[in-house]
């Protein structure tokens, strides 16, 4: 349902309800501020009737009271401003964290159809830009809204009549500034939208940069890159000329008010006498009137921005739901994990990514899953922690469904460690005990165990050493390494292992796996299988076909079936891969 500029102007300007002293102390200031603007043409009515007409004028009170009112009038501008921008930063901390919190808690459906740039967009740049344009242009309706209502008393009380033709002038700009903040608001919403695709242009760009050159697709990415450049282009010149087309249109009616003012000013000052003071404080005031009303017609330009900015993060925290989890918990799950009847299907996908799982892991059991790619064996473990859904059926872990748990109970229940290591620009020590409280001896328990110990220990900072942007400082050994020491480190009683020792070069696989071992001892533990000779030794195999399970069994007892698992194992004998879709899961 539309909603009016008034509503639209109300959402926004609640934001900075927890701000009230700070906007109490600028309002004040305002209307001091407006209140001094009159003082100027006043001042002038009686020094030129009485200065120049043989009247007597104390020569000193001129300064002093000039001096006085311009600096009232400073310090309330000062006051004022300083205040905006306490208020300003104050709202905009508080909006950006309750959008950070909506990250953190939103399902994943967020990120399934945004973009990381379009979020990112919206939280840090949107926010900012929004918030300041808000309250800044709202102060600034209001204040050059007051210091217009002022001089129009001053001017009534001056000469009513010359006033009357002033107030002409108003709602003929009252229409040029509706119709031009509507088109104003209709591509500044395009705008955001446009600049949204070349954010992603460039990550993509920047994410795939070693395929872009391996490929030659540089002048590709290049067209890709001006198409989208100029269209924001395009649309930033409609928005100039839709907000510069306003301050000439008002002030041009203002000249012609002003104009007919002065004309009738002096046939009636010439009928009826009025004094050189009286015109002259008149027409100052008039001209005093130009500059808050060029304001108030560009005013809209900046309120529109900011609206639709700050729209944006109200719309992302009004309209994504929250993950929903239920009330069961348990400090350690016995490990009992079930698949009843469970398909998956994903949003517009032709089929089923799961089609009627039904599967029971006994707790401390190791299970492998195989199948070539687009089997669905990373969507099945990716059930376990509810980072997807089952779109009918159900997966219990100790019995209790899963929609039942409570989800951060739920999820401390899981470790996970996949070929697509996530690390975080933070140090060693607080990548392994992520999320947890850092533990300096369990961290160095955890790397020696992970066979990164002596590397980690001859660092010059030790486990304090910063990783940079996604561990890139790290080899990918290394960093497969830390994912699995991560894993260690938060102990919990099921593991799910994505082809976990794949990076690493043989001597550190067999102390990894060696590692890994003890830690699988008496936990159940689910391994998404790329190579098959790295399950060989799990209690049951899964193979899974295009969403099903087709067969069950140990790898004798598969291999002596000669149906599917055999097949495969053939392959990978005869030097074929079983690829997987990696990086499906997170750390």
């Amino acid at each position: 349902m539309a909603i009016s500029f008034l509503q639209r102007l109300a959402r926004g300007v609640a934001l900075f309800k927890g701000q009230r002293t700070a906007l109490m102390a600028a309002s004040a200031a305002v209307l001091v501020t407006a209140a001094c603007e009159p003082l100027i043409p006043a001042l002038l009515k009686p020094l030129l009737d009485r200065g120049f007409q043989g009247g007597s004028v104390a020569l000193w009170m001129v300064p002093v009271i000039v001096l006085a009112l311009f600096a009232v009038r400073g310090m309330a501008n000062f006051t004022a401003q300083y205040s905006l921008a306490y208020a300003t930063n104050g709202a905009m901390k508080k909006l950006r964290r309750r959008l950070f919190d909506k990250l953190m808690s939103a399902t994943p459906a967020l990120f399934a159809t945004q973009s990381s740039s379009s979020l990112a967009n919206t939280l840090v740049y949107e926010v900012q830009v929004g918030t300041s344009l808000l309250i800044l242009s709202v102060f600034s309706f209001v204040r050059d809204s007051l210091t217009l209502l002022a001089l129009m008393g001053y001017l009534f009380y001056l000469n009513w009549k010359l006033m009357l033709i002033v107030m002409v002038i108003f709602p003929s700009v009252a229409i040029v500034v509706r119709v031009l903040a509507r088109r104003l608001q209709a591509i500044t919403r395009a705008s955001q939208s446009a600049t949204d695709k070349l954010a992603y242009v460039v990550e993509e760009n920047v994410l795939a940069h070693r395929v872009v050159r391996l490929h030659g697709a540089q002048q590709i990415q290049s067209g890709r890159f001006d198409e989208l450049s100029n269209q924001l282009r395009r649309l930033a010149m409609k928005s100039t000329i839709a907000g510069a087309s306003m301050s000439p249109i008002t002030q041009l009616l203002a000249a012609a008010a002003l104009s007919a003012v002065i004309v009738a000013a002096l046939w009636e000052g010439s009928r009826q006498g009025i004094t050189v003071g009286g015109f002259a404080s008149f027409i100052t005031a008039m001209l005093m009137m130009m500059a808050p009303i060029k304001h108030l017609s560009e005013v809209a330009t900046p309120i529109t921005r900011g609206l639709n900015a700050v729209e944006r993060g109200l719309e992302l925290l009004e309209q994504t739901p929250d993950e929903s989890g239920g009330t069961h918990s348990s400090e350690r799950a016995r490990g009992h994990i079930e698949f009843d009847d469970v398909h998956v299907r994903y949003p517009n996908a032709a089929r089923n990514a799961l089609d009627g799982i039904d599967l029971d892991i006994q707790p401390g059991r190791a299970v492998a899953l195989v199948g070539s790619s687009g089997s669905g064996k990373t969507t099945l473990v990716n059930l376990l922690p509810r980072f997807v859904d089952p779109s009918s059926g159900t997966v219990k872990l100790d019995g209790v469904p899963l929609s039942d748990w409570d989800l951060a109970s739920l999820r401390r229940q899981f470790s996970f460690v996949s070929q697509d290591v996530v690390m975080f620009n933070d140090s060693i020590a607080a990548n392994v005990a992520l999320g947890l409280a850092p533990d300096r001896a369990r961290v160095l328990r955890a790397l020696e165990a992970a066979n990164l110990g002596p590397y980690v220990q001859a660092l010059p900072a030790g486990i304090d050493t910063e990783v940079g942007h996604n561990a890139t400082q790290l080899s990918g050994g290394q960093r497969q390494r830390l994912a699995i020491a991560r894993a260690l480190y938060k102990d919990a009683p099921i593991l799910v292992l994505d082809e976990a020792t794949s990076a690493l070069d043989t001597e550190s696989e067999q102390a990894v796996k060696t590692a890994l071992q003890r830690l699988m001892a008496g936990r159940t533990t689910l391994i998404v299988a790329h190579r098959l000779s790295t399950i060989e030794h799990a209690d049951t195999i899964v193979v899974m076909s295009a969403g099903r399970i087709v067969e069950t069994g140990s790898h004798a007892g598969l291999l002596r079936q000669g149906g599917a698992y055999a097949r495969l194992h053939s392959q990978v004998a005869a030097g074929a891969e079983v690829s997987s879709p990696a990086g499906e899961l997170l750390q």
